[in-house]
């Protein structure tokens, strides 16, 4: 009615020819923020988990560790999935792998 017919049969060919690089530019910054979020989060913490299993694989029968609950003690035992922690004279726990955190010097626990 307000709009003359020659613009408004012109109107969807503009949009078609501009539609696919102004779709591409309205989607550069998702895939901005996207390689952003991937090197600042995704890729250390990937590095770090590899870290750890390289660690667990590691571990050794006489080595001290520290676990997530906070014992610190001497592995006695190792299986496929747990340990067995010797946390005083005669005592000891069985335990995941995965709950040790850290592995100590040599000599720390005495």
């Amino acid at each position: 009615m307000f709009i003359s017919n020659a613009f408004a049969q012109t109107a969807p060919a503009a949009a078609a020819e501009g539609g696919m690089t102004s779709s591409l530019m309205s989607m550069l910054p998702l895939l901005l923020m996207f390689a952003v979020l991937y090197f600042i989060m995704i890729r250390p913490q990937m590095r770090k988990q590899k870290e750890h299993r390289a660690m667990i694989d590691a571990l050794a029968k006489g080595d001290e560790v520290a676990t997530a609950g906070g014992l610190m003690g001497r592995v006695t035992a190792i299986s496929e999935g747990s340990l067995t922690l010797q946390i005083a004279n005669g005592v000891e726990v069985q335990m995941q792998r995965s709950a040790v955190v850290q592995v100590l010097p040599k000599g720390t626990i005495k």
